[in-house]
């Protein structure tokens, strides 16, 4: 391949002192778990987005898990979601015993319609199988959600609200980061994110003290104030202090890799806009450009000018092939509400490379390949 899809080596490079020497400390001091990295990091974490309480654990889907844990979410409870997302929004809640209630996006920002959202919490309420509890957002690609919409419609109907923020940690709407737009807020620091840890790890977000606290248990095997008291069922989910260092090192450079991301971003519309279906901008937004996606007309589209990009040496990936509704572990759970626009998206989204290294060069050899 001529480009990267994600350059993590160029970022290490750039950090290479400041990771050695923050991975040095830990190695010296050897507090491998919870050490002083992991609240030197929450507080850093916060601080940015600012969120009142920050709790790091060990992956985004436990951050979700443990969210949804803390509501004592179980069988018979509808937690609505988007279609069009990665499988650990949906996989959460069948862990715990829930349902998964599949709602279609905006077919222009690929974000939960709220209009279809009303539509399938009316629909189930009137079914009288479930009890709605929850809806999910989630910020897809790196844009966020209609909160302030989707907000009301929760307080509207007495429903507890999750951001999946996954691929957008470090993304705004309406001036303010993500972060605070739920009652909770769970991240990935999944390698790839646009703040990414060397492994797994993630955190979670809230205003509220009772709900930090719980965090806090749930993700050390529901532990209370003393080290073998259990209060409760928990879980294995903490950060890895390692990990702690490594993004304590890239959240320093952080808002300039924001910047970059922006930049190649907009490259990629001016030169594509004319070309291929461009990334609708959610207004009052910036986003962390985690993914890039364009649409062609059809799958078949798509596929032929993945299959040119591969030979010309450019990778691309597509984010997803199948909404979640017909996937085969899912599709059981699903009750067979038609969702067209996840399942056209589908058939047409295509990622294209986007990191904080590449240069203008790069994004023209991207656009001149696709404009061939």
């Amino acid at each position: 391949m001529k480009l990267r899809f994600v350059d993590l080596q160029a970022q290490q490079a750039r950090l290479a002192t400041d990771l050695r020497r923050r991975v040095d400390a830990v190695l010296a001091q050897c507090q491998f778990v919870l050490g002083p990295e992991v609240v030197e990091l929450e507080t850093a974490l916060a601080s940015f987005c600012g969120a009142k309480h920050c709790v790091t654990v060990s992956s985004g889907t436990d951050a979700l898990q443990i969210a949804l844990m803390a509501e004592e979410i179980g069988p018979g409870d509808a937690i609505f979601l988007p279609a069009f997302t990665y499988t650990a929004t949906a996989e959460v809640p069948l862990i715990l015993g829930a349902t998964p209630v599949f709602v279609d996006v905006d077919a222009h920002t690929y974000q939960i319609d709220p209009a279809h959202l009303r539509q399938r919490i009316a629909e189930i309420r009137a079914a009288g199988r479930l009890r709605p509890r929850a809806v999910v957002g989630v910020d897809l690609f790196g844009q966020p959600a209609d909160w302030p919409v989707l907000r009301q419609i929760a307080q509207s109907e007495g429903l507890f609200t999750l951001d999946d923020c996954a691929q957008a940690y470090g993304a705004t709407l309406g001036g303010r980061p993500l972060g605070t737009m739920a009652d909770a807020t769970a991240t990935s620091f999944y390698p790839s994110k646009p703040l990414g840890a060397y492994g797994d790890g993630g955190a979670l977000f809230t205003e509220s003290d009772n709900r930090a606290a719980l965090y806090r248990s749930l993700r050390t095997h529901g532990e209370g104030a003393a080290r073998y008291e259990v209060l409760r069922t928990g879980m294995n989910g903490r950060l890895d202090t390692l990990q702690a260092a490594v993004l304590l090192a890239k959240l320093s450079i952080f808002t300039d890799e924001l910047a970059a991301r922006e930049k190649v971003a907009r490259s990629y519309d001016q030169r594509l806009g004319d070309i291929v279906g461009i990334p609708a901008r959610v207004p009052g937004s910036t986003s962390s450009w985690a993914i890039y996606t364009i649409t062609l007309p059809d799958a078949a589209a798509r596929d032929a000018l993945q299959g040119s990009l591969r030979q010309a040496g450019i990778p691309t990936a597509i984010y997803y092939p199948r909404p979640l509704h017909l996937q085969p572990a899912y599709r059981a759970h699903h009750d067979g509400v038609p969702l067209p626009v996840s399942e056209a998206l589908s058939e047409r989204v295509l990622a294209l490379p986007i990191h904080a290294y590449m240069t203008e060069s790069d994004v023209a050899l991207v656009c001149e390949a696709i404009g061939a």
